[in-house]
């Protein structure tokens, strides 16, 4: 384990805690996402003043961070990737035109006329990931518009992006 202050301690405490993560992905993200996301060697940060789970890494990377205000996980590009790659279904996709993908990659939002293709679940405020037509992903931010609304609608903002994958080093 790295040198995070506030890390997990005792193998009891940290199996009840990534049994609560991975609930929490499985929820958010769909079916089976949290062993995907979080396997067992990932690092779990809590507060230092509250205790409650607040970062989660693998291998020094933050895969993400669990937000205070809601309970929901915003992630990081590294667990956007794992994301991506690793799971079958998925319920936080966006996928946008090819030609728009640098302006996202470096942090660009999402414009509804660019989307190609969303998950129907999608609802405002949700996490979602930005992906380009071949499925690599360029971007994680919170969704502006419901999934079905991003595909019909041709103006406006669908995605407010957090972070773009030539911004995260």
């Amino acid at each position: 384990m790295s040198n995070h202050k506030g890390l997990v301690d005792g193998v009891v405490g940290l199996e009840d805690a990534l049994g609560r993560i991975r609930s929490v992905a499985d929820y958010q993200f769909g079916k089976n996402v949290g062993t995907k996301l979080f396997p067992e060697n990932v690092e779990i940060v809590r507060s230092k003043r509250t205790g409650r789970i607040r970062y989660v890494y693998l291998s020094g990377k933050r895969l993400a961070t669990l937000r205070p205000t809601d309970g929901l996980f915003s992630l990081s590009i590294a667990g956007a990737k794992r994301i991506v790659e690793n799971a079958v279904s998925v319920s936080c996709l966006v996928t946008v035109q090819d030609d728009v993908s640098n302006f996202i990659a470096e942090g660009g939002d999402v414009f509804a006329k660019h989307v190609v293709e969303a998950d129907s679940d999608i609802r405002p405020k949700d996490e979602v990931i930005v992906v380009n037509q071949n499925g690599e992903v360029l971007a994680v931010g919170r969704a502006v518009l419901s999934g079905e609304e991003m595909e019909v609608f041709a103006r406006g903002a669908a995605v407010k992006v957090r972070r773009g994958c030539m911004e995260e080093s």
